[in-house]
Formats: C-alpha cells, sequence, structure tokens
C-alpha cells in the first residue's frame, strides 16, 4: 500500500526488453535515484513508479531495477522509454497517511487537457474514460502519476469526464506533474473506498447485499 505522497524523483535511464523480444515482451527497467534506496530496501520491495506499482529485483547504491510485464505497459504511460518518474516507498506499519490509501494498481490513462498556471497555483484538467468517470466526485481524491490529488471539478461529457485539480506550486516543484502538457498522456488510480462502495451498492441493488 501506498500514500500517493512522492518522496523522489528519480530517472528511467534504461529499458531493455526481457526474454527475447518481440510484441508480447515486457522490459526491465533501470532507475537511477540517488538518496531513495533505504538501508533496509530488500529485493522483492514494492516501489511505486509513477503510481504503478513495482517489485525491486536487483539494486546497487543508488539504482535500482524491475521488470514490466507487457500487460503493466499497455495500461500505463512513462514506464516504457527514458525520463523522470515519481518514486514512492511502499507504506510501513506506523507511517503517517498524509495522502490517501492508494494501491499502486492504475486504472487506466486519462488525458491533460488543460495545464497552465492561475495565480500562485496550477490548474490540471484531465479527461478519463466514462469507465473512471463514475469514481471520480467533487473534493474525492485521485492518484495521477503515482500523486494523490483532490478533485475540485467533475464534468461529464459525451466523450468522457474532465475533472479539475488545483496544484500547489510545492507539488508541481516536487513531482514529475511540472513537465505535463495539453495532450499528455497519465496514470490514473481511482479512489480504493469509492471502488468498494460500488461493489457493496450494486450488490445490494442484485438482492445480495443484506441489510
Amino acid at each position: 500500500m501506498f500514500t500517493g505522497i512522492v518522496t523522489a524523483v528519480g530517472r528511467i535511464t534504461e529499458v531493455s526488453p526481457l526474454a527475447q523480444g518481440g510484441p508480447d515482451a515486457g522490459v526491465r527497467l533501470t532507475i537511477h535515484a540517488p538518496g531513495f534506496l533505504r538501508e533496509s530496501t530488500r529485493l522483492g520491495d514494492s516501489i511505486a513508479i509513477q503510481g504503478a506499482c513495482m517489485t525491486v529485483v536487483a539494486m546497487r547504491a543508488d539504482e535500482f531495477q524491475v521488470d514490466v510485464s507487457r500487460e503493466s505497459l499497455d495500461r500505463t504511460a512513462g514506464l516504457s522509454q527514458t525520463g523522470e518518474v515519481n518514486l514512492e516507498h511502499a507504506m510501513r506499519l506506523g507511517d503517517s497517511l498524509d495522502g490517501h490509501i492508494v494501491s499502486g494498481h492504475v486504472d487506466g490513462t486519462g488525458l491533460v487537457t488543460v495545464f497552465a498556471p492561475v495565480g500562485e497555483s496550477w490548474s490540471l484538467r484531465i479527461l478519463v474514460s466514462t469507465a473512471l468517470g463514475r469514481y471520480m466526485a467533487y473534493k474525492g481524491s485521485v492518484t495521477v502519476n503515482g500523486v494523490s490529488l483532490t478533485v475540485n471539478s467533475v464534468e461529464d461529457r459525451e466523450d468522457g469526464c474532465e475533472i479539475g485539480i488545483n496544484l500547489i506550486p510545492h507539488t508541481v516543484q516536487v513531482t514529475t506533474l511540472k513537465a505535463l502538457g495539453e495532450g499528455a498522456k497519465v496514470n490514473i488510480e481511482i479512489d480504493m473506498i469509492a471502488r468498494y462502495c460500488e461493489r457493496l451498492l450494486g450488490a445490494r441493488a442484485e438482492g445480495g447485499g443484506g441489510t
């Protein structure tokens, strides 16, 4: 589990095909992240990379490697090429929950429609599919590229659902969100509470929810 509070920005420095390559092959990523790895970090630990939970398969002082399946590559953005990525260690018992409960399981991608300064802050608007839009709520939580954010507006449209988010300067400065622009694809994880609420309400509607 994660919190959506990015603790470092690393850089994918190498993308190597797994096995013999081909259209169905995954990749191994080498990520350079000085000062990010803890003394307690071990092989097999989970790390969120751009919001996607990945397993450490190799590491040394300032870098580590993860294997990304073709399934994950097809469902995410920002993991198939070199460049900066948001990083977060898995939450430990006793850690403060400063963001919200994040699983690291990306539900889909969204398309940035607006990223522009507004006063001292930044306005970020993202178009998501109708399927994801049903989970978006005013003042609810959403994870964008691994960053826990608050939804400030929700607009259902014929081509999907556009959400509006206000970014404070600190968030822009310490994450990869500063590199966004109109047309950029971002990883989206819906609020876990919304996911379970839908399941419970759906079961009740079908007569299987009990009292």
